[in-house]
């Protein structure tokens, strides 16, 4: 339902942001022609990078997730939620002011948008075409806000291929001092 996915945003719009700019945006996108548009696009990037913009060992990296440039997800999720970062904003008269940090600002709230989602009992994966410009031209974002993250989220589907990954051991990612 739409209230949870606005629960969901409002729990990520808490992120903690520099000087409290809270430089973003959460697009929600439900309408089947937008995202037919999205993933249109998304693929046409998607094939240019596997063709020619991927190396190797990239490419090779990639294998064992089993990724592809088809992206069907992105029409069969009820919801897809893009996130846009603003590195400026404008006030009533027009004049620009930096926002700080939004690289950094943007992703804790993108953290805190995913863990609402599982939080929910909903899922999702990351998804970040590159470029993603055709995100701001598509859903008409004002010249100050840049795509982020592409996120589809709903219910798990019956048959979902989820690799088997592992993850580094703690004592690999964790310095006590």
């Amino acid at each position: 339902p739409i209230e949870v996915i606005e629960n969901i945003i409002k729990t990520a719009s808490t992120a903690p942001s520099g000087a409290h700019k809270q430089p973003w945006t959460f697009c929600v996108i439900k309408s089947a022609n937008i995202k037919k548009k999205i993933r249109e696009a998304a693929e046409e990037e998607e094939r240019q990078s596997y063709e020619s913009r991927m190396n190797d060992v990239w490419l090779k990296d990639l294998k064992p997730l089993g990724t592809n440039p088809d992206k069907a997800f992105l029409e069969i999720a009820p919801y897809l939620i893009v996130v846009f970062k603003k590195p400026f904003e404008y006030d009533e008269s027009g004049e620009k002011h930096q926002n700080y940090y939004v690289n950094e600002s943007v992703g804790l709230a993108c953290g805190f948008l995913i863990s609402a989602i599982h939080h929910a009992g909903l899922v999702t994966l990351t998804h970040t075409p590159s470029p993603m410009r055709f995100l701001e031209k598509i859903l008409k974002r004002p010249d100050n806000e840049r795509a982020f993250l592409l996120l589809p989220v709903g219910y798990e589907a019956e048959k979902a291929y989820v690799p088997d990954l592992k993850r580094k051991s703690l004592e690999k990612v964790m310095q006590i001092y």
